[in-house]
């Protein structure tokens, strides 16, 4: 499930800074500011798109590009058995930083 878009955006702007946020998204600090105030005046569907788009993403170290979450979650699911490539990705996903934190099964 993807997650909100709005979220991402105000953890990168706590993370790092606002400015710095709008640098990497290619928007103007204030649109950020109001965007993150609730008070950005147009439709934000453009800038939620690009915030998916830039800070959606996770950089994989294995495969040297980025992925979606959802990738990165499938990667390191359950071994699989039936693809080399798959099982390499498998392994190097076990020791990954990025690697999402496993949730038990309960029956």
């Amino acid at each position: 499930m993807p997650r909100d878009w709005l979220v991402l955006l105000s953890e990168e702007a706590g993370r790092t800074s606002i400015a710095a946020v709008a640098r990497r998204l290619g928007y103007a600090r204030p649109s950020i500011s109001l965007a993150l105030a609730g008070k950005y005046p147009g439709s934000t569907d453009k800038l939620a798109a690009t915030v998916l788009a830039v800070l959606g993403t996770v950089d994989c170290p294995h495969l040297g590009f980025p992925v979606a979450p959802s990738r990165c979650a499938d990667a390191s699911g359950e071994m699989p058995t039936s693809s080399p490539g798959d099982l390499r990705l498998w392994r190097a996903c076990q020791g990954c930083p990025h690697k999402p934190e496993s949730k038990e099964v309960t029956r």
